[in-house]
């Protein structure tokens, strides 16, 4: 099932993006519209995505300009890891820890609903600027093993959308825990320390599970912002 129209234009603004500089002007709606054969109302809904994400911003009368960088993401968000590195003016990477293809656990095979108990199992570290940021411990549905053979030092949510497969939305249980010693090699932190654990299960287009993970970010390097409001008495 291809991807909605409005998504194919907010990830080709958000390419552009990443190439602009803060407070470069984006295409008008009425342009977005007109490039990529859509309704004015298709465009507004890729424009306010990105406005809702930071990574864009209108201003009255005058258009829509890319953000300045910002500072960490907002939980309730499904935002790439790369694309908070870069908001903040850094460079990002990600070192292969394990790649492989291998039988799915009970628990990975019923979150995952899968038909044939496989996985892609994909662990990395992901850095900026070279500092070890995560260790992220990620599977996915074995059908997708062509994953195996993408550049995984770059973005998987690309990899995915490549294969027809677009991260839309997900879910995530945010905890506190001590750095083991694996984590302590791989993050360069003391075996002990805190660490902030993210449990995340991401859908795809089609509601369908596609990424269930674990993402252990080293606590002082990292942190989520939070917006909520406050119920009534």
């Amino acid at each position: 099932m291809p991807a909605p129209r409005y998504f194919r234009i907010e990830q080709a603004l958000r390419a552009r993006i990443a190439q602009s500089q803060p407070h470069d002007p984006l295409p008008s709606e009425p342009e977005l519209a007109r490039e990529h054969g859509v309704s004015r109302m298709t465009a507004r809904a890729a424009v306010t995505q990105l406005v809702n994400d930071g990574l864009a911003y209108r201003a009255p009368g005058r258009g829509t300009f890319v953000a300045a960088p910002t500072g960490p993401r907002r939980a309730d968000h499904l935002v790439r890891l790369s694309e908070e590195i870069r908001k903040q003016g850094r460079r990002p990477s990600s070192r292969v820890v394990l790649a492989e293809l291998r039988p799915a656990t009970p628990d990975e095979a019923a979150r995952l609903r899968l038909r044939k108990p496989e996985v892609v199992a994909i662990h990395r570290v992901r850095l900026a600027d070279d500092e070890p940021i995560a260790f992220e411990r990620a599977m996915y549905p074995g059908t997708l093993s062509a994953l195996l053979d993408a550049d995984l030092t770059g973005s998987v949510h690309e990899a995915l959308a490549a294969l027809g497969r677009h991260p839309i939305r997900g879910s995530a249980t945010l905890t506190a825990q001590a750095a083991t010693g694996e984590d302590a090699r791989e993050l360069g932190v003391p075996a002990g320390s805190a660490l902030l654990v993210e449990r995340r299960l991401i859908l795809d287009q089609q509601q369908r599970p596609i990424e269930l993970s674990e993402s252990r970010y080293a606590g002082d390097r990292y942190r989520l912002d939070v917006a909520f409001g406050v119920e009534p008495h």
